[in-house]
């Protein structure tokens, strides 16, 4: 790009957002909900902070806020315009942050489920600080599978069939879903001998919140049982939820064996029966597109791989 072309595109910047000062204050009215709060956080007088929204307002020519008689609330295009304009702030003090604490060119930045993340690397970090001394990692979670990736994501853990237009992708490990429970509930309740035996079962669910997750319902449907009328004793949004609840003597919960095999191996929870559902997705490493391979790569795909790091 030309340097003509660079000062055209920074005009055009400076003419859609005529003023940073006035994104700030605009995120701030919106996260607090209060001119009068944004005023004394930004140390500005909230006559300041109301002509900076005016300068907002009139810019786009629409109303951010809707003034109510004792409070103000975000219309939708003030809502959206947060949404945005919150992201991006805490991705610049992000930034600033690694530039003032020199964090060297070594940080990695994974996107990937809580799940993954709380069940798959942070029980492998000690072993990571061993491999590699000098490799500081960042991590972004989130509830569901990654499906499009920050500017700032290096790599991402995607579960599915590895075919993504959006960045190029290696293979870590497939899958197994079968039921597991604590020792104490096993000892107090007589464990499930068939498929149908489920259905009269205290079972731990969480919901399906990304491609090929499987529920209670689709496990059972794969092992043959086409409408099941299952008893839930809980139900939640989070498998990590699920686990805990399996761990603290609730009930049934599925295990995949890749999230827990380090609660298998210190005894919290047990596998039961020796049904068992192998999804045809996997988990993969995506490198988003735009993003090369580095070194350290492999490294850390053989890290998160190798189970010997999970033995207690």
């Amino acid at each position: 790009m030309q340097p003509s072309d660079i000062d055209k595109k920074v005009k055009g910047y400076r003419r859609l957002i005529p003023s940073m000062t006035a994104l700030l204050e605009f995120e701030a009215v919106a996260r607090l909900a209060s001119f009068t709060l944004a005023a004394q956080e930004l140390g500005v007088t909230q006559a300041a902070v109301s002509k900076q929204i005016r300068l907002l307002e009139d810019t786009l020519e629409t109303k951010l806020f809707h003034r109510l008689h004792r409070s103000i609330k975000l219309t939708h295009e003030g809502y959206v315009l947060h949404l945005v304009v919150a992201e991006s702030i805490h991705r610049m003090a992000s930034v600033f942050d690694k530039i003032a604490e020199g964090i060297g060119e070594q940080e990695i930045t994974i996107a990937c489920t809580q799940a993954f993340s709380h069940s798959r690397i942070l029980p492998r970090l000690i072993a990571l600080r061993t491999l590699q001394p000098k490799l500081k990692l960042r991590l972004l979670t989130q509830q569901v599978s990654p499906s499009s990736y920050r500017d700032d994501v290096d790599l991402a853990i995607r579960f599915g069939n590895g075919k993504w237009e959006d960045g190029s992708s290696l293979f870590l490990f497939d899958e197994e879903v079968f039921p597991v429970c604590s020792p104490a509930w096993l000892a107090a309740n007589a464990a499930p001998s068939s498929v149908t035996d489920f259905l009269d079962t205290a079972l731990i669910d969480s919901d399906s919140t990304l491609e090929g997750w499987m529920t209670w319902n689709r496990w059972c449907r794969e092992l043959g049982d086409g409408r099941p009328k299952l008893t839930y004793s809980f139900r939640c949004s989070s498998y990590n939820d699920a686990i805990e609840a399996a761990i603290q003597g609730h009930g049934i919960a599925l295990g995949w064996s890749r999230l827990i095999a380090h609660r298998l191996n210190s005894g919290e929870l047990i596998r039961i029966t020796p049904y068992v559902v192998k999804p045809k997705d996997a988990y993969y490493l995506v490198i988003p597109s735009g993003r090369k391979l580095e070194p350290i790569t492999q490294a850390l795909i053989d890290w998160l791989r190798d189970e010997s790091y999970l033995n207690p």
